[in-house]
């Protein structure tokens, strides 16, 4: 049978290029225009020339969103985007509108073309729909549960490949149709510029009784009235594989190089363990405990099993639990010495703890009983960002490994 395929986000050159070291069978990332991620560094030209051809190098896959619902102002730059595209090496574009969609077929009919997320397929109907004009992928809406993902999948008996969302953040309108931002600041979460508005903070106020807050939802913290919680199914993995998905989708192009590495290092050893033994495979705790380790809202099971509730929001914050600080990434080993070359992102201090974040691998903890400069004379702590420093390291690594360290309580 064929392998699901562990699909990654990539906001800039660097996640692109971690994601694919650490698992990922391929990635998805935006250009300059057209796509709905206006925060994210996104792709130069040369830039995703660059990600492609070290993409391709191993054998993995890069998807370009061009997800945008454009009005006519946007759609008329579309045809010269478009040529600019047709220069790349592009695995596939991920479409949402069908004008965009019509126009991508037209000029470029060789683009395989998934349908994105925002165009909120909840049904075999509309799967087939795209299949019948040339799709070759649907990303699944998160609102669907197993149920009526299963069906999809009865339904179309293969004549389209279906994505669903496993990891990450979750929007509370549906699959990222919102207004909220628009209306409140003039950030349009349709064009990529989202201002989050669901998870502000909310009270009442009567017109006549300015000042006078009255909480929807008393607690003494405010109140979170449409704050999702994150979702996570990596538990759920042997099911998502066995009911016949094509790809395993993780959401965060916004996020760090932290939360690639980790969350697709997880998966992918989770995925790997099961197709190596898939009548005894059993979640590893401790695999499972390294989703816990980025920066993460509470997690929900989100839509997988029936309709959340209210067990799917945060009522308390909107604040990220993180527990770790990212410090640095490994840029060599030194097999002489015996030392990690690492380039710093956080202060790190002689005899900090610093955990190893390994392709392929658990991560494990190392104290740095010394550092060293780029001249080689001992420090006691490296804090400007971007710095090379030697750290002892008994164990090699390849480059690209990432560093993190606890933070203290």
């Amino acid at each position: 049978m064929n392998k699901v395929e562990l699909l990654a986000p990539a906001g800039s050159l660097e996640k692109l290029k971690t994601a694919i070291l650490f698992g990922a069978d391929a990635v998805y990332c935006g250009g300059l225009n057209f796509g709905l991620r206006a925060g994210a560094d996104n792709f130069t030209v040369e830039e995703l020339e660059e990600g492609i051809e070290f993409a391709h190098q191993r054998n993995k896959k890069v998807y370009m969103t061009l997800n945008m619902i454009p009005h006519n102002k946007e759609l008329a730059q579309l045809p010269e985007y478009i040529d600019q595209i047709k220069k790349l090496n592009l695995d596939a574009l991920i479409i949402s509108d069908p004008g965009v969609f019509a126009a991508v077929k037209k000029e470029m009919p060789e683009m395989e073309v998934h349908i994105s997320t925002q165009a909120n397929n909840v049904n075999w109907a509309s799967a087939l729909f795209w299949a019948d004009q040339g799709a070759e992928r649907i990303i699944l809406a998160r609102e669907l549960s197993r149920e009526e993902s299963k069906e999809i999948i009865a339904k179309t008996k293969g004549r389209v490949e279906l994505e669903y969302f496993v990891h990450g953040a979750m929007c509370i309108s549906y699959s990222g149709r919102c207004l909220l931002s628009n209306y409140f600041v003039g950030r349009d979460a349709n064009k990529g510029d989202c201002a989050q508005s669901c998870r502000w903070k909310y009270h009442l106020v009567e017109e006549k009784r300015p000042g006078e807050y009255y909480p929807v939802e008393e607690n003494d913290q405010g109140t979170f009235i449409m704050n999702s919680r994150d979702l996570n199914l990596a538990e759920e993995i042997p099911e998502l594989i066995d009911i016949g998905l094509s790809s395993l989708k993780i959401e965060g192009r916004m996020k760090s190089i932290h939360y690639a590495a980790t969350v697709v290092n997880t998966y992918r050893q989770l995925i790997d363990q099961y197709y190596r033994d898939p009548e005894n495979f059993k979640a590893d705790s401790e695999l499972l405990a390294e989703l816990r380790k980025i920066s993460h809202r509470d997690y929900t099971k989100g839509f997988y099993y029936g309709k959340p509730g209210a067990e799917g929001q945060r009522y308390e914050s909107s604040s990220y639990l993180r527990s770790y600080d990212f410090m640095g990434v490994v840029r060599e080993y030194d097999n002489s010495k015996r030392e990690a070359v690492v380039e710093v992102r956080n202060k790190i201090f002689k005899g900090d703890e610093l955990e190893f974040i390994v392709p392929g691998q658990k991560t494990f903890t190392v104290n740095a009983s010394y550092l060293l400069d780029e001249e080689g004379a001992e420090i006691d702590s490296a804090p400007h960002p971007k710095q090379l420093i030697r750290i002892p390291l008994k164990i090699e690594v390849p480059a690209g490994s990432l560093l993190r360290r606890q933070k203290e309580n």
